[in-house]
């Protein structure tokens, strides 16, 4: 049976992903692989999420499913902006700096979104999305984990930094992508076919 491979560098990323589909009965088994992928610059959050996924699959044994997740943190007042090149921003800048691009702004609302992409053992293409609304905030709680001390989601009085990790995966937009993408993989359609019998 093949291994079911999620890519990723991220320590905290692979925690939280094995949290969110750690409790479904998986048809593979999970592990991690810290390929370094090319990362296309588009503003698509799917494009980015499915042009990795097929170079890590062109990487990874015929057969073996895959999956990449990337994420988006997209402020209403700059039209989308930083969106998928979020990232990049938070390995540049302060996180008060990313909340304070916003003070000129009355807006603070922002979108959180999430896109799995996954080549199942097929080598079909899917992919998952999940959106949480909120607004930025100036950092509370830890700052190890991305953007998340920034990040207020709407109806809370806590950054996702703040809260607990089950409260957070209950409402993130991580959480909501994942649970799409767990209910496909345990789906009959994504078992593996029994073994064959000599």
């Amino acid at each position: 049976m093949p291994n079911l491979v999620f890519v990723t560098g991220n320590a905290n990323k692979l925690r939280e992903v094995r949290q969110l589909l750690g409790g479904a009965a998986l048809p593979y088994p999970l592990v991690n692989e810290p390929l370094d992928l090319d990362e296309v610059q588009a503003a698509s959050l799917d494009a980015i999420a499915l042009h990795k996924c097929r170079s890590a699959a062109a990487r990874l044994p015929p057969g073996t499913p895959v999956f990449v997740e990337d994420t988006a943190l997209c402020f209403d007042a700059l039209g989308g902006l930083p969106g998928a090149y979020i990232k990049w921003y938070v390995q540049a800048m302060p996180l008060c700096d990313i909340a304070s691009m916003l003070d000129a702004f009355p807006a603070k609302t922002a979108r959180a979104v999430t896109t799995v992409a996954y080549c199942d053992a097929a080598g079909a293409f899917h992919t998952f999305s999940g959106t949480t609304t909120g607004r930025i905030v100036p950092p509370r709680g830890p700052t190890d984990f991305g953007w998340d001390a920034i990040f207020e989601p709407a109806g809370e009085d806590k950054t996702y930094a703040e809260m607990d990790k089950d409260k957070k995966n209950a409402i993130s937009h991580r959480g909501k992508a994942f649970a799409a993408f767990r209910e496909h993989l345990c789906s009959p359609s994504q078992r593996p076919p029994p073994p064959a019998t000599a």
